[in-house]
C-alpha cells in the first residue's frame, strides 16, 4: 500500500465553535474550504475540521493532536492572548521534549512540543 496524503479528521459537536477554535484560537492558517467544511494547515498533515457527521456526544478520542511548536513561551503567549485555556503548563518531559497540554472544545487533546536544541530529534546524524 502507497499512502499519497493524511490528515486528522475530527466531526465536532458544535462546527462554529470548533472552527473559530482551531482558525482563531490557535491561529491555524486555512488549506481550503468546502461546503461541508475547513481543512486547516498543521506543520507536514492537515486537521479537518467538519461541518458534518458530528453528534451532541462526540465519540471518544483517545488520542491526542501532536503538534510541534518552534517557541513553546510564544506559544503560551498567544494562548492567552486570545484566551485559550491550557490544561498543563510547559514542563520538559523525561524524554527531553518540552510538553504543553490544552483540549479543543469537544476535549480533544492537544499537545504542544517544543523541541530543544540538545534533543536527540535535533542531532544532525549524517556522515561529515
Amino acid at each position: 500500500m502507497e499512502i499519497l496524503s493524511s490528515r486528522t479528521i475530527l466531526r465536532p459537536a458544535d462546527y462554529e465553535r470548533t472552527l473559530a477554535f482551531y482558525r482563531d484560537g490557535l491561529g491555524l492558517a486555512i488549506a481550503r474550504e468546502y461546503r461541508a467544511g475547513t481543512v486547516f494547515f498543521a506543520g507536514q498533515s492537515l486537521i479537518e475540521i467538519a461541518a458534518h457527521g458530528g453528534s451532541e456526544v462526540p465519540t471518544i478520542f483517545d488520542g491526542a493532536l501532536w503538534l510541534q511548536v518552534r517557541d513553546i513561551d510564544s506559544a503560551v503567549a498567544e494562548l492567552e492572548s486570545r484566551g485559550i485555556p491550557i490544561e498543563r503548563e510547559a514542563q520538559q518531559e523525561p524524554w527531553g521534549l518540552v510538553e504543553l497540554w490544552l483540549r479543543d472544545p469537544d476535549g480533544v487533546p492537544i499537545v504542544l512540543v517544543e523541541i530543544p536544541a540538545e534533543h536527540p530529534l535535533r542531532r544532525d546524524v549524517r556522515k561529515t
